[in-house]
């Protein structure tokens, strides 16, 4: 009911990407995500629509409010009361009443979304209260708790006066932190990173893709997740001019989460997957090119994966494909887990490498600098921390296993022998530091 489309390049428009409603602009969604183009980044943007769309879909066949659907601009307190409904029978939370405002438990069947989820409407309605289409109090915020509990805090020295700021020194120092202001406080929210050290799983999700058919597309994007540990978005939204300006032909270079755009940090993946790339480039994509060009015609700024209408591939577009797959052959697999993977992965080639504690620590370093950029400057900063030689020697060693391992599974797999997907890696492998690490990649 509820899908996107970006704008095509050759149309003037102030919206960089339309939502639809049964085929028809959608524009409070539409305003939501263009009001978010630079106050937060592109792929956090796209992530905060992502979480709306099935809410939009649920507010309109599942809601209920004394007998009647409730739309996204009543009231707030029918707002909060589908919202709580939501996250109850959707999101399977337990929620516990508390004053003016509600805590959340998440449970094991939770999904790793929720607190994703009550930012992304929170934004929503503040940027609905901002661009003056929602007439009440954002619904997602607790004003009146924040007001009861900090009301001493609010004023000052000067009587009836507000409180100066912190650096001027005027004021006693707040003794404890101001809780969260929002209306719906997740209380056991504790992330955990998952360790997937099973060395197959990447070619059980290529088997799963073949099985439904995938195209070039799909599998050259599911390979590159698992070669580069890359999020899914930094692989699709790449342009022909990502792969072009990197001296190796086995790098791309892409935005990261946080630079706003920016190309900051490198990919890299193997040999194999650049064959296929330029396979595709040359064969399907250029079948669905409304021009019909070959991978040298092409513009640096032309995107490297397009849709069957000849536009830039999107995030929701791929997802469909990619959930298919899973949901066919049973796998319960997001595709974020293929980052986690690649991290346990060059863990592993790390220790099995590195023949004392300094080389351990050195390696792990250059993974945590591949892994972790939150710096958005130029790639000159990057480039000073991070010795890209250093990476590749490793990386290579990691391909070439890879490579044997997916000939290895192919055989396995032709002679009927089943495996079994790992879900864990043993705790005792990795110290604080390692999970310290993982825990960097969300």
């Amino acid at each position: 009911m509820y899908w996107y489309e970006y704008c095509p390049k050759h149309i003037e428009s102030k919206y960089k990407l339309l939502v639809f409603k049964e085929n028809q602009p959608f524009l409070p969604l539409t305003d939501y995500y263009n009001d978010c183009l630079g106050r937060i980044d592109k792929s956090s943007a796209t992530s905060y629509l992502n979480c709306l769309l099935p809410f939009f879909k649920w507010l309109e066949e599942e809601s209920n409010f004394q007998g009647e659907r409730v739309q996204w601009n009543d009231a707030e307190e029918k707002i909060r009361v589908v919202v709580e409904d939501y996250l109850m029978h959707e999101m399977n939370c337990k929620i516990r009443d508390r004053e003016s405002f509600r805590f959340i438990n998440l449970t094991n069947k939770s999904p790793n979304t929720v607190s994703r989820f009550l930012s992304a409407l929170k934004s929503f309605y503040k940027a609905m209260i901002r661009l003056n289409q929602y007439t009440y109090n954002n619904p997602l915020i607790d004003g009146q708790a924040i007001s009861n509990r900090y009301k001493e805090e609010i004023n000052g020295v000067r009587v009836d006066k507000p409180r100066m700021p912190s650096v001027a020194g005027t004021e006693d120092p707040l003794m404890h932190r101001r809780l969260t202001d929002s209306y719906f406080k997740i209380i056991n929210e504790e992330w955990q990173p998952q360790i997937i050290d099973d060395i197959n799983l990447p070619y059980q999700v290529y088997q799963a893709g073949n099985k439904v058919n995938w195209s070039q597309r799909e599998m050259i994007i599911a390979r590159m997740l698992f070669e580069t540990g890359a999020r899914a978005s930094e692989i699709i939204e790449l342009t022909i001019g990502d792969y072009r300006n990197r001296k190796s032909h086995q790098e791309v270079i892409t935005f990261n989460k946080g630079s706003y755009g920016k190309k900051v940090k490198f990919l890299r993946f193997s040999k194999d997957t650049v064959k296929r790339l330029f396979h595709y480039i040359d064969t399907e994509r250029k079948f669905f090119d409304k021009d019909h060009l070959c991978s040298h015609e092409l513009s640096d700024g032309a995107p490297i994966f397009l849709s069957s209408n000849g536009t830039p591939f999107t995030y929701h577009a791929w997802y469909y494909h990619w959930n298919r797959a899973m949901h066919a052959n049973k796998l319960s697999l997001n595709p974020h887990k293929a980052r986690h993977w690649f991290v346990t992965s060059r863990l592993r080639e790390i220790y099995n490498i590195s023949i004392n504690e300094s080389e351990i620590e050195q390696r792990k370093n250059e993974l945590i600098k591949y892994m972790k950029w939150r710096n958005p400057d130029t790639m000159n900063v990057y480039e000073h921390y991070f010795d890209e030689t250093k990476h590749r020697e490793a990386h290579d060693q990691m391909l070439k296993q890879m490579k044997q391992n997916e000939n290895d599974y192919n055989k396995l797999r032709k002679s009927s022998k089943k495996l079994q997907v790992s879900q864990t890696l043993k705790d005792e492998i990795f110290d604080e530091n390692l999970r310290d690490l993982i825990e960097g990649l969300e």
